[in-house]
């Protein structure tokens, strides 16, 4: 009676374990989905403010939310109206997809873990006070501290998006590598701030006066400068890892990725000052740089740094125990 009763709680646990599964596989692999569009969404909304921002393009449209008083001014159609208009509408359908994200999670909170409806709960509100950015930044004609303000929540936004979409790949880890995670961070901190400063530097026109009159040269400075530390952590990374082995096997992608954007970010950076910033392919491709630098750093933080367990493992393992 004692090993029957043992084998019936063994079972028990087994179906329990498969529904398990099959419950995470069905709700969770559509947030995962949504996720994976809602970062390239937010990278696609970065670079075309990018290139909005170089083309001047910010006041095209001169009211909000709509353009010449349309949701869309075939009128007054050109590139800088079209930029503007179409930044919104990317904005416009990121907020969508995050609104929905969080009324899926509303509606199988019974079915999800419980701290998926609470960050979704503050993407939504980082998107109301992203638009709130927006619309100050056409109201307050372009101020340079909104728009610096701007971006840097819409690479919050980006951040916060690949850590749920990390998290719920990672759900069963319970011990990951906080060492590893805090020399991420660094990097990832210096990148948004040396993205602040670039920022200022494009919004306040203290580029264009630096080069063409030497003077106000000050933000230019340190934004060159601001290159070094962050070259130096990423290698210092690379260090690690080759150092690690294990971590240089499972992560090499994101880490050759991370080595390919730092190059050619500096030479971006070259480009552009070299053309006097007259070149926008040049600055938009540094943004876009900047995106994807963030956004690698961010996926290599919140991710398991090792092979993640699978399915079939927990199954032999329950087997085992039902054979035994």
């Amino acid at each position: 009676m004692v090993f029957k009763s043992n084998l019936l709680c063994k079972i028990i646990g087994f179906i329990h374990l498969i529904n398990n599964q099959l419950y995470k596989s069905k709700y969770l692999t559509i947030f995962k989905r949504l996720g994976s569009h809602s970062v390239l969404a937010l990278i696609a909304l970065i670079v075309i403010g990018s290139a909005t921002r170089v083309m001047e393009a910010g006041l095209a449209c001169p009211d909000w939310p709509l353009c010449y008083g349309s949701f869309l001014p075939f009128n007054h159609m050109n590139l800088r109206v079209f930029l503007e208009w179409f930044h919104r509408l990317d904005a416009f359908l990121v907020g969508i997809l995050i609104l929905f994200k969080f009324a899926l999670s509303i509606i199988w909170k019974n079915e999800i873990p419980n701290w998926l409806p609470k960050t979704y709960s503050l993407l939504l509100f980082l998107v109301i006070v992203q638009g709130s950015f927006g619309a100050l930044t056409v109201i307050n004609l372009l101020d340079s501290y909104t728009v610096t303000g701007h971006l840097l929540i819409a690479f919050l936004l980006l951040i916060t998006t690949i850590s749920i979409n990390q998290n719920l790949e990672n759900d069963d880890i319970e011990e990951p590598l906080i060492w590893w995670r805090y020399l991420l961070f660094f990097p990832l901190l210096l990148t948004l701030i040396q993205s602040f400063i670039g920022v200022r530097l494009s919004s306040t026109w203290s580029a264009h006066i630096c080069l063409s009159f030497n003077k106000q040269c000050l933000i230019l400075n340190t934004h060159k400068l601001f290159a070094f530390p962050i070259a130096f952590s990423i290698l210092l990374i690379i260090a690690t890892a080759i150092y690690k082995r294990s971590l240089l096997n499972e992560n090499w992608k994101y880490l050759s990725a991370l080595i390919f954007l730092l190059f050619s970010q500096i030479a971006l950076g070259v480009l552009s000052l070299k053309t006097n910033l007259n070149e926008p392919i040049f600055i938009i491709g540094h943004q876009l740089n900047a995106s994807l630098f963030i956004a690698i750093l961010t996926t290599l933080i919140f991710r398991n740094p090792f092979t993640k367990k699978d399915l079939n493992h927990s199954i032999n393992s329950q087997m085992v125990g039902i054979n035994s």
